[in-house]
C-alpha cells in the first residue's frame, strides 16, 4: 500500500493563492460556469483583495478595497509576483446573487450574504421555513464554490490545460 505524504500548509496556501488567482481571472474575463444541473452560474472577485509576496520579516500585503474596476493596485501586485490571499467573491446564478470571502491558506469561507429572502406574513409565523429556506441558499453557494473548485482542479491537474491557462492568466496579468 503506498501512502502520500501530506504536503503540508505551504502547498495548501500556494493551492489556495493559485484557485483565488484563477478564479479573479476568469470572472473577470467573464467565464461562465455550470452547477450540477447545467444551470449557468458567474463569478467575480468583488470590493476587496489582498495579495501577499515574501516571507517572514521580509513579507509584503496589499489589500484594496473598492469596484472590481478598482482593484488595480491588487493586479499590478500580482504583476510583481504576489499572490492572492484573500477575497470577496461574488456568485451570481439567476435570479440569485451571493457574496463570501475566501481566505487561500485554509479556503475557510467567512461573512457569507444570501439572496434575501422576501418575509410574508405566513413566514413570520413559520420560522422554520424561513431558516430551511436560509440553510438551503447557504448550501447552494457552498455547492457553486465545489463546482468552480472542481473546474479549477480538472485544469490545474492537466499539466497542458494549466500551460495553457497559465499562459492566458499571465497575459491578463499584463494588462
Amino acid at each position: 500500500m503506498s501512502h502520500t505524504p501530506y504536503l503540508g500548509q505551504s502547498a495548501d496556501l500556494l493551492l489556495g493563492q493559485e484557485f483565488l488567482t484563477w478564479l479573479w481571472f476568469r470572472g473577470a474575463t467573464g467565464a461562465i460556469f455550470n452547477d450540477g444541473e447545467g444551470r449557468p452560474f458567474s463569478v467575480c472577485v468583488e470590493r476587496r483583495v489582498v495579495v501577499e509576496g515574501g516571507e517572514g520579516e521580509f513579507k509584503e500585503t496589499a489589500s484594496v478595497s473598492g469596484l472590481e474596476s478598482e482593484l488595480r493596485e491588487a493586479r499590478l501586485g500580482l504583476s510583481t509576483g504576489k499572490k492572492v490571499s484573500s477575497a470577496l467573491i461574488g456568485l451570481r446564478r439567476e435570479p440569485d446573487e451571493w457574496t463570501v470571502s475566501i481566505k487561500a491558506s485554509d479556503f475557510s469561507p467567512s461573512g457569507l450574504k444570501t439572496p434575501k429572502i422576501e418575509k410574508t406574513r405566513a413566514d413570520e409565523e413559520d420560522r422554520e421555513a424561513f431558516f430551511l429556506e436560509k440553510i438551503s441558499l447557504i448550501e447552494s453557494c457552498l455547492e457553486l464554490l465545489d463546482r468552480v473548485y472542481s473546474d479549477f482542479l480538472r485544469i490545474r491537474l492537466d499539466s497542458s490545460a494549466w500551460a495553457e491557462e497559465s499562459a492566458m492568466l499571465a497575459q491578463w496579468i499584463r494588462i
